[in-house]
């Protein structure tokens, strides 16, 4: 029997039937949308974050009193170290060969006024170095802070995006001032829309000299300073030179552990490749039992229609078709009923992933692979759970057969 052939007879059985197919199918196509729903929105996960925390470039690393804390005893122990300070972030632009660009910063949140509009607990940067050049920050008018104005503690602003929008309505706003807290500002810049990462805003933020913060807010506050290296052939250099300059600075003793971290854009995909590897074992486990529990379904009803067509087996037989024809049949339809599962829930599956990405911050990148992995699942399970019934379909005796009534 030809394989065209066998595949009319399973639709035509799928159409005979249509509620009977469809909660055949149910298992199979709930599975296939599990697993093609998972895999895109990881696929889309991955590239997304690797965007965002590689923003700066793979060539930035960030030093600061805390580092990469994962429970409370590293967090107590690193309350206790001695602050990063401006002093710090100064000997290693000073010392650092591999380092390119060094910014220090401090931040706390404050609010910001206009005229009549008030924005609270606006996130004020103090920044002084190569903050420009770290952050790859470009600018939509005006210009950035300059070394003169880090040095001579003057009291102008960048603004970001989101809050030059808010309170300027898309006007110019260099020449204006601002009250930040207490403090008035000069708007100097407005930096260009970097938008949202991880649902949160990357333009909500007011960049002052850190001198000038220092003066406002003081300066009992540990700094964070990250560096970029040369070029990425330097990135390990760099940091081995900053750990030193850092342990000498502050007395460190050979063999001691850092008292301060360097935290790194692959410290956290490390992180989140491990996290996204353990969620998605788990995801596509559960995945895995829907399409099992749809494989059996199938078997139970193959089962049922071998021994509904029993009399049209033996007819079969009869008429001259070998054992071969007969499971070929079988696993044919078998096929291509998990086939058909496949293809919907394949379609279920990206509707799902599109419409997750459509309305929440979650991105979606639905790929060939997926496809494919989801339609061979849905066939491998189909043939490994229709083997049974294709082969007791073809040995059943045609004398036996053609007496079934």
């Amino acid at each position: 029997m030809e394989f065209g052939e066998s595949a009319r007879i399973a639709v035509g059985a799928l159409r005979a039937n249509k509620l009977r197919s469809f909660l055949t199918l149910l298992g199979t196509i709930v599975g296939v949308t599990a697993v093609i729903a998972i895999i895109s929105l990881i696929q889309g996960m991955n590239a997304y974050v690797s965007d965002k925390l590689l923003s700066q470039g793979a060539n930035v690393f960030t030093i600061d009193k805390f580092g990469f804390i994962l429970s409370d005893d590293e967090f107590r122990d690193a309350v206790k170290r001695d602050d990063i300070t401006f002093a710090d972030a100064e000997a290693i632009a000073g010392l650092s060969r591999s380092a390119g660009a060094v910014k220090a910063e401090v931040e706390r949140g404050d609010d910001v006024r206009f005229g009549a509009t008030r924005l609270r607990r606006i996130p004020i940067k103090g920044v002084h170095g190569d903050y420009a050049e770290v952050d790859r920050t470009e600018l939509l008018e005006g210009r950035h802070l300059t070394a003169s104005d880090m040095a001579r503690r003057r009291t102008v602003a960048v603004l970001g995006y989101e809050v030059w929008e808010k309170l300027f309505d898309g006007r110019p706003a260099s020449g204006y001032e601002v009250r930040v807290g207490d403090a008035k500002y000069m708007v100097v810049g407005v930096a260009e829309k970097k938008g949202s990462a991880f649902g949160q805003s990357q333009d909500n933020f007011v960049i002052v000299p850190l001198t000038a913060w220092q003066k406002t807010y003081g300066t009992r506050n540990s700094l964070s300073i990250s560096v970029a290296s040369i070029d990425q052939a330097s990135f390990e250099t760099a940091q081995e030179e900053a750990r030193a300059i850092l342990r000498a600075r502050r007395g460190v003793a050979p063999g001691k552990p850092d008292d301060f971290g360097i935290v790194t854009a692959e410290t956290f995909m490390e992180l989140y490749r491990n996290f996204t590897s353990a969620a998605f074992i788990v995801l596509v486990g559960v995945a895995g039992i829907s399409l099992v529990v749809g494989g059996i379904v199938i078997m139970n009803i193959m089962m049922v229609s071998v021994t509904e067509r029993t009399r049209e087996i033996g007819i079969r037989k009869a008429l001259g078709a070998r054992r071969h024809d007969i499971l070929m049949q079988f696993l044919v339809e078998a096929a291509t009923l998990s086939l058909s599962g496949g293809a919907i829930g394949v379609l279920l599956g990206i509707a799902v992933a599109l419409t997750v990405a459509a309305v929440s911050p979650l991105p979606a990148a639905v790929s060939g692979i997926a496809i494919v992995l989801g339609l061979a699942m849905s066939t491998g399970i189909g043939l490994l759970f229709g083997i049974y019934p294709a082969a007791r379909a073809a040995r059943l005796d045609p004398i036996v057969a053609l007496r079934q009534e």
